[in-house]
């Protein structure tokens, strides 16, 4: 296949992300295929650095097709599991058809392999595509009830903003020692992910609780309806004490992930989206209890 599509007038490269010219043909095959702007990212400390991407180029440097792993070590029922993640899969309209697409995956797959990572996760909106490769769905599940009486011993919290160099040093130190959000299903590690989404959601507030010390990821919409998305903390604050630093005393609470470290309990609600979570290895291994990933780890 290698050789066919050489012909074709592309050439397959690997681990580009630390050439100006690679990096910039990512950003622009996922703005022209998903309008997401990724380029915002080397302001936050640049991709994730174990990042290893798979593409196909054509003889002007545009990509073709590329699909990204990296390490993405997670909790899975109380226990870490070496792992690596999938992202940024897309193949441009003309080259579609020719097995680019599957290629790369091959050989991302592979390159996992050999990593000795013992699973691989994703999200797309296509599962179909990637159950040929082993993978299958995991059933995901956010919280919901009615909110704590906030804690009025909480220290007010502030605004943080990514594009402020304080604030973006404070936010990096915090990621590099959190702690699981939850023992059912959460990320170890997702800097870079939590950083570019604070970008890519213009709703997404970001605010930081000196005293815990914790940065919180939160909607509010215009009901009052409330939404934690996430929480970067070395100890997970009870929401009570995240309510009350926010200062506000919303309608209900929607958690994003299981709140067994939150001092709360919600309702399970399944999440029917179009985005599916879908893993490769341990088997039909799933979270044993209604679980998902914050959405701030979402790639």
């Amino acid at each position: 296949m290698a050789e066919r599509l050489e012909s074709a007038g592309l050439t397959f490269r690997q681990d580009y992300f630390g050439d100006p010219a690679g990096w910039a043909a990512l950003v622009c095959l996922l703005k022209d295929i998903f309008g997401i702007d990724i380029g915002p990212l080397q302001q936050l400390g640049g991709p994730d650095p174990t990042s290893m991407p798979f593409g196909w180029f054509d003889a002007e440097g545009e990509l073709a097709a590329n699909i990204s792993a990296f390490a993405l070590p997670f909790v899975l029922n109380g226990r870490i599991v070496h792992a690596a993640g999938l992202q940024s899969g897309a193949v441009r309209p003309p080259w579609r058809g020719r097995g680019l697409y599957r290629d790369v995956t091959v050989k991302a797959l592979d390159w996992c392999e050999k990593q000795g990572f013992e699973a691989v996760i994703l999200y797309t909106d296509k599962p179909s595509l990637y159950e040929p490769y082993g993978f299958h769905a995991i059933p995901v599940h956010r919280y919901e009830g009615a909110a704590p009486a906030p804690s009025s011993s909480a220290a007010p919290a502030r605004p943080l903003l990514p594009t402020n160099a304080d604030d973006l040093a404070l936010m990096q130190s915090l990621l590099k020692g959190r702690s699981p959000v939850s023992t059912s299903l959460a990320v170890t590690v997702n800097a870079a992910m939590f950083l570019i989404n604070t970008r890519l959601d213009p709703d997404i507030r970001i605010s930081f609780l000196e005293d815990k010390p914790a940065v919180i990821a939160w909607k509010i919409d215009e009901a009052g309806r409330f939404s934690l998305l996430d929480v970067v903390a070395a100890e997970m604050p009870p929401l009570a004490a995240i309510l009350g630093g926010l200062e506000i005393a919303p309608a209900s609470v929607k958690v994003l992930f299981r709140p067994d470290k939150l001092g709360w309990e919600g309702v399970p609600q399944s999440l029917e989206s179009g985005t599916r979570l879908m893993m490769r290895g341990l088997g039909d291994a799933a979270p044993d209890f209604p679980a998902m990933l914050s959405p701030m780890a979402e790639f």
